[in-house]
């Protein structure tokens, strides 16, 4: 049976400040939970609520549904509630492209860059201080599973850019056409805030200004960052 210190542990970690005190963070559902054991991270404690799912994850415990959705985020827990020890982050290396992210705020966003990293093969995602927790369970959510597959760093954005020996690459409204830009083999692609775009400090150290041309309406709104990511990666790895 799970305690009352358990569940009141699990809900701490909705807040980043108890996932970071802990160095845990909760996964929720069979998919994901499956996807980051296979990764090779270690759980804390699994929990299921229905005996069933026990030969899927043989360490799990079985609790009462009512008891899952006391520790659950979601309006609706789905079965599979993992909590596990936050992974080691690696030294980024300058042999490919890389992603920074320069204050992104929504967990949406965020989850599904690390997404579209992992499918366009970028292994390595700079983010700002102020970015996202990436173990927010919103964001692991949006990820389904890509988390384990992308090293996600927080630090000092532009202390590190200003020691990057690659090109950094500002997404701006007035910047060159992707389509039309010679795109080296490595470099730093730098994609800004929702509302503000890149800080003027990043701005500073940018060193090619580059941008989605618009071909529709001239009122529409600037893209979504994840969709202009996903643009941008497609460029790149074209080629």
């Amino acid at each position: 049976m799970v305690t009352k210190n358990q569940i009141k542990l699990v809900v701490s970690l909705q807040q980043k400040k108890y996932r970071t005190q802990h160095g845990l963070f909760v996964v929720e559902g069979a998919k994901t939970t499956r996807e980051i054991l296979k990764a090779g991270l270690k759980p804390f404690k699994l929990f299921i609520d229905e005996p069933q799912k026990i030969e899927d994850f043989i360490e799990a415990e079985v609790i009462s549904k009512s008891e899952l959705k006391q520790m659950s985020s979601l309006s609706n827990p789905n079965g599979v509630l993992g909590v596990f020890y936050m992974p080691d982050t690696k030294k980024p290396d300058n042999t490919d492209w890389l992603v920074g992210l320069d204050a992104v705020r929504d967990p949406g966003n965020l989850g599904t860059i690390i997404r579209l990293c992992d499918w366009f093969g970028v292994k390595h995602l700079i983010c700002s201080m102020d970015t996202v927790d990436c173990y927010n369970p919103k964001v692991l959510q949006a990820t389904m599973g890509s988390i384990t597959r992308v090293n996600v760093v927080y630090t000092d954005l532009l202390d590190y850019l200003k020691k990057s020996s690659l090109s950094i690459f500002g997404t701006f409204m007035n910047g060159d056409t992707v389509y039309q830009k010679e795109l080296p083999e490595a470099g730093i692609m730098i994609m800004g805030n929702e509302a503000n775009g890149i800080s003027k400090e990043i701005c500073d150290v940018v060193t090619e200004n580059i941008a989605i041309p618009q071909f529709g309406s001239k009122t529409t709104e600037s893209l979504n960052v994840a969709a202009a990511t996903a643009i941008l990666l497609n460029e790149i790895r074209r080629g």
